[in-house]
């Protein structure tokens, strides 16, 4: 298998245009096998909040909106929704396929708008809580690539906003819930 590491500079330059800062602890992996057959991204960081907090802000619908967006929805089930709904009707996330509480959520996951294709087909993505030291590791592994121009761009956009994601719920622990309200001209 050949891995590349993606180091706390490079998530860093990936996160800069939402002026998150990352964490020293913070490691990412993307990883394809030599084959190319089997493509995924794979991320690491280290939360500080007991894994129980770290759950809560994956599995319901108010923990989402503490770091993610204002507009989330969980349905903590197999089939429901783990959800962002973004103003002008465009959705992030997926449906849940799976979850061991408190130790991982598997999300059919939609890409992003601007990739149609890879929306309608899906990746897989795992989300896994582990103690730590510290506090929470949280890995996502995303696997389900296929080949095409446009799997190679969402993978490459994809590998910038799973790195961001996981600096955002670093920050939401670190620096406490999101005030969306003095974000709103974001949106």
């Amino acid at each position: 298998m050949r891995s590349f590491f993606v180091t706390a500079a490079v998530v860093t330059a990936a996160v800069a245009a939402e002026r998150l800062t990352v964490p020293q602890a913070a490691s990412a992996t993307v990883a394809a096998n030599a084959d190319a057959s089997e493509k995924m991204l794979r991320f690491e960081i280290t939360v500080p909040a007991p894994r129980a907090e770290v759950w809560k802000a994956f599995a319901t619908s108010e923990g989402l909106t503490t770091w993610l967006a204002p507009n989330s929805n969980v349905e903590l089930k197999p089939g429901g929704e783990w959800m962002v709904h973004f103003p002008g009707g465009s959705t992030g996330g997926g449906n849940i396929v799976s979850f061991v509480p408190q130790k991982e959520i598997v999300i059919s996951a939609l890409a992003p708008d601007q990739f149609p294709t890879v929306r309608a087909q899906r990746t897989t993505a795992r989300f896994e809580l582990e103690d730590h030291s510290k506090g929470t590791l949280v890995r996502l592994t995303q696997t389900g690539w296929k080949d095409g121009e446009e799997w190679d761009r969402a993978y490459e956009y994809l590998t910038a906003g799973n790195a961001q994601l996981l600096a955002t719920l670093h920050r939401r622990f670190v620096s406490g819930p999101i005030d969306w309200s003095k974000l709103s001209d974001h949106h």
